[in-house]
C-alpha cells in the first residue's frame, strides 16, 4: 500500500544532515516531494543529489533565522504542506556533573529549536488551513535513563509541545504528531560505543542501570524512523493527531 499526499508538496526539514532526518529526506523525494533540507552541518546532503532537494543551512536555536528560512521557502516554492523536527543533541553526564551551558544548549536545540520552527510552520498553515507536522523525540520522554536527565527531560518537553500545538491547530485541520525513537544506528548512537560490543549491549539492556533491552533484538535504522514520520505525514494517518507514536521494538515496554 503505497502511501500518498505527498506529489508535487513541499516539505521542511530540519536536523537533515546525517542520520534519520537524511533518511526522512530520502524517503520524502522517493514519494515525490519537494524537500528543504536544514541543518547546521550539511553532511550527507552534500551527496545527495536530486532534482527537487533543496538544501540550506540553518541554527534552529535562532529565531529570525528559522523565520527567514521558511519565509525564503515559502516565496520560492508558494508553500509548506509538511514540518518535520529532527534537528537534535545529545547529553550523557549525571546531573550533579551536568554544568548550566550544557542543560542550556540541549534544551536550545531540542526544545527551543522545536517551538521557533514549529510557530513558524503554524503561522504559515494556518492561513492555508492544511498542513502536517512531526517531531522525533525519543523514547527516553518517556522513561527515566541514568546519565541522560537533560535530553529526556529536553525531549518530554517537546514531545508535550507539539501535542499542545496539535491540539490548537487542529482546527485549521493541520495534524502535528510525534515520533518517539529508541536507540537507532546513527551517529548520536554509535558515538556512545566504547568498544565493538556496543550494539549488543544496547540490545540486551542493563539491570543496573534499571534500562530494559530490546525486545525484538535489534537496533532500529534510520529508514525504520523515517518510515514512521513519513506515514504520519501522508493522507493514510488523516484522522491521526496529537499521537506520540513510539519506535523502539519494544524497548519501553509501550505502544
Amino acid at each position: 500500500m503505497r502511501l500518498t499526499g505527498f506529489e508535487d508538496t513541499v516539505a521542511f526539514v530540519t536536523g537533515a544532515g546525517s542520520g534519520i532526518g537524511l533518511a526522512v529526506t530520502r524517503l520524502l523525494l522517493d514519494e515525490g516531494a519537494n524537500v528543504v533540507a536544514t541543518d547546521v552541518a550539511l553532511g550527507g546532503l552534500r551527496s545527495l543529489v536530486h532534482d527537487n532537494l533543496h538544501v540550506a543551512e540553518l541554527d534552529v536555536r535562532r529565531n529570525r533565522e528559522v523565520d527567514h528560512r521558511i519565509r525564503q521557502t515559502i516565496d520560492t516554492h508558494g508553500r509548506i504542506d509538511f514540518g518535520v523536527n529532527v534537528a537534535g543533541v545529545l547529553s550523557t553526564k549525571p546531573i550533579v556533573e551536568t554544568a548550566d551551558d550544557e542543560w542550556e544548549q540541549v534544551f536550545a536545540v531540542n526544545t527551543t529549536g522545536v517551538f521557533h520552527v514549529s510557530r513558524a510552520l503554524a503561522r504559515h498553515m494556518m492561513t492555508r488551513r492544511k498542513g502536517s507536522i512531526v517531531t522525533v523525540a525519543s523514547n527516553a520522554a518517556g522513561i527515566p535513563r541514568q546519565n541522560m536527565a537533560a535530553y529526556a527531560a529536553s525531549k518530554a518537553a517537546s514531545t508535550m509541545f507539539t501535542r499542545c500545538l496539535g491540539l490548537e491547530l487542529a482546527p485549521y485541520g493541520i495534524r502535528c504528531n510525534i515520533v518517539a525513537p529508541g536507540s537507532t544506528l546513527t551517529p548520536m548512537q554509535t558515538g556512545m560505543w566504547t568498544d565493538p560490543s556496543g550494539e549488543d549491549r544496547v540490545i540486551e539492556g542493563s539491570l543496573p542501570a534499571f534500562k530494559t533491552g530490546i525486545p525484538l533484538g535489534k537496533l532500529a535504522t534510520p529508514d525504520d524512523i523515517a518510515n514512521s514520520v513519513v506515514f504520519l505525514l501522508s493522507d493514510r494517518a488523516s484522522h491521526i493527531t496529537m499521537a506520540d507514536l513510539y519506535v523502539d521494538g519494544g524497548a519501553t515496554l509501550r505502544g
